[in-house]
């Protein structure tokens, strides 16, 4: 069943995989770049994040000489920044272990920082094409109707994988194009059953109820929390913002990251704790609502007046500077004009 269900795919992926920028001109940096962005985050929010990052950072080299702030900018708006962090470290792991040559075993990969077995197979297979078998939601999902199973095992769903990747005459191409299969057609809500190349393969796409496999996760219940955002301006119209230092996590943002002064507003308080003695609140607040995680957020941007450390900055320069989503939605909602 495998070998034509390959046949079927392969054919399929010729004439309708996506034209992304990863995928122009293959090599080990590009590939582990783009998967390592696309991690929880959407194809559409990658794809020019993606062409701006290789601009600025073409090298695996330019990436590990890099100042990790430069990385963060870089990486501003994709979100969870551990990924940068982890991503910069393992640059400069490889320039100073490897030589900067781009390590070409599983075992090596596994090694770096930030890269575990889903990574390390995506970048042996696509970027070796050696048979290393990957899973992401895309590939859990297209078994589960394969097989019509709810709930699949882990292990069975990897073994598939590996079973996949042997059976591959270009490892490469098979894995991308089981992937691409579950991100355009064999999609969670609406899968398009009629245009699937491998529904006579497929149990559930027989028996017309693709929709309902995989079962659906139980979500836990997420916690909500409140902060008071601070809008500092000076009489150039600059904006304050200053820096949480580095494996600070005693806070709402990612430390190394700019942000507002802000405090947080516990449930029940009626007011919150002002940040520092000599700030005023002015004008009116803008609320904003965030998620992240496992956090329903609520801001409230305040105007406000006095002193306060940090640095000023343009919009411009706000926007281009390492911030998080939350800040940079705070500073496009709250920002008085």
């Amino acid at each position: 069943m495998i070998r034509s269900l390959q046949q079927s795919l392969q054919r399929w992926y010729a004439r309708n995989a996506r034209d992304l920028p990863w995928r122009r001109r293959v090599t080990p940096y590009r590939v582990w770049v783009s998967e390592i962005m696309l991690q929880q985050t959407r194809v559409e929010a990658v794809r020019q994040k993606y062409v701006a990052f290789m601009r600025r950072f073409p090298t695996l080299r330019a990436l590990a000489q890099a100042p990790l702030e430069h990385v963060l900018e870089a990486w501003s708006g994709l979100g969870y920044y551990r990924r940068a962090r982890m991503l910069h470290a393992a640059a400069r792991e490889i320039a100073a272990r490897h030589r900067g040559r781009f390590p070409r075993s599983h075992a090596q990969l596994l090694a770096l920082p930030g890269v575990g077995r889903y990574t390390a197979g995506a970048i042996m297979s696509i970027a070796f094409d050696q048979p290393c078998p990957i899973v992401d939601g895309n590939i859990v999902r297209v078994y589960a109707r394969l097989h019509r199973t709810a709930k699949p095992a882990n292990k069975d769903v990897w073994a598939f994988a590996q079973q996949w990747a042997d059976s591959a005459a270009a490892p490469a191409i098979m894995n991308q194009a089981i992937m691409e299969l579950g991100a355009i057609v064999c999609t969670p809500v609406t899968p398009r059953c009629d245009i699937c190349p491998v529904r006579k393969h497929c149990k559930a796409g027989r028996h017309g109820d693709a929709r309902e496999f995989p079962a659906p996760a139980p979500r836990g219940e997420k916690r909500s929390v409140r902060y008071l955002l601070l809008v500092l301006r000076d009489a150039k119209g600059r904006v304050l913002l200053r820096k949480r230092p580095q494996g600070d996590k005693g806070s709402l943002l990612p430390g190394g990251l700019w942000e507002l002064p802000h405090a947080e507003w516990p449930q029940g308080a009626p007011t919150p704790e002002i940040p520092a003695d000599n700030l005023r609140l002015t004008g009116k607040a803008v609320q904003v609502t965030h998620s992240i995680m496992d956090c329903n957020v609520t801001l409230h941007v305040q105007p406000a007046t006095g002193g306060a450390a940090g640095r000023w900055f343009t919009m411009q320069q706000a926007q281009a500077a390492a911030i998080s989503s939350a800040t940079r939605k705070a500073l496009l909602t709250g920002y008085p004009g």
